[in-house]
């Protein structure tokens, strides 16, 4: 029986150097969860004592795997399922299981993305007026009882529309003149404009009372195991990483790049934009809780979409220039939502292009334009709310930590990896800092807090699901149905023969490197 004869693969793009990467790793990192997240989980655990259990996740757990996702990504320069078929054959389903994470993600990250947008506009006239909850509940059309619904929402469907075409048309376009060229304009533009919104916000009376509920330390929160599962999930999450997206990016670097310094860069930048944004959120509550004579720990509304949809409009309406502040803050949430849009995207397109031999342009139409369907018909729907607060918690807590551990374990213990991946971040950075800590946390500490995570939430979900008031077909259908679907297209797209020459690569030798050095 004959078979085609495999394309050769197109020479890999590169980013145009340093600082285009790292601005486009910051931008990848810094995203929706720095701002609706990170305050409230701060918050709940522990306030500023809450900064102890983070700083040890950051650099525990965090920037060991960003550097192993850095690592692989440079020395195999290919998408997350050609560097791990390079790595060994039988671990490129694992890289499929991201892009699959990736293609997920990124259905329902766009329609907060396009809530964001629209709410920036609406910002301009205030159109919430003194009912910011039913406000929102009527633009996305939210129905009483958590089930499926397939009404379209028609204020959902324009922003959405430009959102997806923005993101497909950036990452069709390339590294270099896409996502490069829109992180250089849209993150400068975010930190002036976040910027700008924080120094509005510690002026407004009360926000001192915002600033003491967030980080007067809370010793005793120490205590509890949760508050630190709490910091490594956040880290975790915010950073980006274990799930392709850092890997994918390391791949078009320079063979010779800072990937050490880059890295360490990128994860303080990211935790210093979520402290900024944590200074920002409570002292606008603290604004809120004195216009109506409370406190903040009495306020409802601290994290996720009620933070930026119902609690953040209700003070825009209350305070001296709100319009101002609504623009600058759905602003900044639009565009760092946006970032981390395009940097999901790009996980699932080289894949799908150097598995089947497709242009980038190509592969963005053919894999993004499917994505984009499901995104009106799964999450732009009266339903949306509901199903994205599914699909979310188990793609995240189940599919992304079961991807990390499994990365960790495989490169660990399986294929014994570690000290090979270490020299090589040595050997093309500035420092050679990477030394035996950083194969312990790889090796035993990452799995097991990673591990006692996932068993936690696999037996949550398992026995009494993600959120109790919600049906169980609900969840059956959008979390368990969902994971199970990944598995199924992981498994095909494993079989499916490789149109481009992924084998036979052989990364820079180690040994020429340390001549060079």
């Amino acid at each position: 029986m004959s078979t085609s004869p495999k394309a050769a693969a197109p020479e890999r793009e590169q980013w145009s150097g340093q600082l285009g990467f790292l601005m486009a790793a910051i931008g990848s990192a810094i995203g929706l969860g720095n701002i609706w997240r990170f305050p409230g989980v701060a918050y709940s655990n522990g306030g500023g004592a809450f900064m102890v259990p983070y700083i040890v996740a950051l650099l525990l757990a965090g920037i060991p795997v960003l550097l192993l996702d850095y690592a692989l990504g440079h020395r195999f320069r290919g998408s997350a399922p050609a560097v791990f078929r390079r790595l060994a054959r039988r671990f490129e389903w694992l890289g499929w299981w991201q892009v699959f994470i990736n293609f997920v993600i990124m259905t329902y990250y766009a329609v907060i993305v396009a809530w964001s947008l629209r709410y920036m506009l609406y910002s301009f006239n205030l159109a919430w007026g003194d009912d910011a909850k039913g406000f929102f509940y009527g633009y996305i059309g939210l129905g009483d009882t958590p089930a499926y619904s397939a009404t379209p929402i028609h204020g959902v469907i324009i922003p959405l529309l430009l959102v997806w075409a923005f993101g497909l048309f950036t990452v069709a376009r390339g590294v270099t003149n896409g996502i490069e060229k829109a992180n250089k304009v849209f993150l400068p533009l975010l930190v002036v404009m976040f910027t700008i919104l924080v120094i509005r916000a510690i002026m407004l009376p009360g926000a001192t009372n915002g600033l003491n509920a967030l980080f007067t330390p809370q010793w005793d929160a120490l205590g509890s195991y949760k508050v630190w599962m709490a910091a490594f999930g956040q880290i975790f999450f915010s950073l980006s990483v274990g799930f392709g997206i850092m890997l994918t990016y390391a791949s078009y670097l320079k063979p010779r790049s800072n990937l050490v310094g880059t890295g360490f860069v990128a994860a303080f930048a990211n935790s210093s934009f979520e402290l900024l944004a944590g200074i920002g959120v409570f002292a606008t509550l603290g604004f809120m809780a004195h216009a109506q004579g409370t406190t903040v720990d009495q306020l409802d509304g601290i994290a996720g979409p009620t933070l930026s949809f119902v609690t953040f409009p209700t003070v825009i309406s209350q305070m001296p220039g709100g319009a101002i502040f609504g623009v600058l803050f759905f602003g900044s949430f639009f565009m760092a939502g946006l970032t981390s849009f395009i940097s999901i995207i790009q996980v699932v397109v080289p894949a799908v292009a150097e598995k089947f031999g497709w242009s980038i342009p190509k592969a963005t139409l053919i894999s993004g334009l499917p994505a984009a369907v499901l995104s009106f018909v799964l999450f732009g729907t009266a339903s949306g709310l509901y199903d994205l607060d599914v699909v979310d918690a188990y793609i995240n807590n189940i599919g992304v930590v079961f991807s990390a551990i499994v990365m960790c374990i495989g490169v660990g213990w399986v294929l014994r990896r570690t000290k090979r991946l270490q020299r090589h971040l040595n050997l093309v950075s500035e420092t050679r800092i990477v030394g035996a800590w950083w194969r312990v946390m790889i090796e035993f500490v990452v799995p097991l807090l990673l591990g006692f995570m996932f068993v936690q939430a696999l037996w949550g979900y398992a026995t009494s699901g993600y959120e109790p008031s919600y049906p169980r077909h609900l969840e059956g259908v959008f979390g368990w149905g969902m994971l199970l679907l990944g598995a199924v297209l992981v498994a095909v797209f494993t079989a499916a023969p490789w149109r481009t020459k992924v084998d036979g690569f052989k990364p820079v030798d180690l040994d020429v490197l340390e001549g060079v050095r």
